[in-house]
């Protein structure tokens, strides 16, 4: 599974989750069998080669019409902000659907 997030730099291991107004760079992570296989980095969210089936967002207020209009699953990460955080909390059903 593809995931997009929304961050504040391409170093995977220093970058945060931020609101997506304020997005520098989007990091598509391929996910299978509980591990993260390659983290890609693109400055426009549309730019990546494969489709991303979700997209995590920093809080219930971000502007995630896009999103789900490509029919990509949104989830929240209200207290996860690293990729390590964020892989982990998605692995165990812990980042949250969005509350409309």
């Amino acid at each position: 599974m593809y995931i997009l997030i929304p961050m504040d730099s391409d170093d995977a291991e220093e970058a945060s989750l931020v609101k997506i107004n304020d997005v520098k760079v989007w990091a598509q992570l391929l996910i299978e069998e509980g591990k993260v296989i390659e983290i890609n980095h693109n400055v426009d969210k549309d730019a990546f080669e494969n489709y991303s089936q979700a997209a995590i967002v920093i809080d219930d207020n971000e502007y995630v019409w896009p999103f789900i209009e490509q029919s990509m699953m949104v989830l929240v990460a209200h207290t996860q902000r690293s990729i390590e955080d964020i892989v982990e909390a998605y692995l165990f059903k812990e980042l949250h659907d969005l509350a409309y």
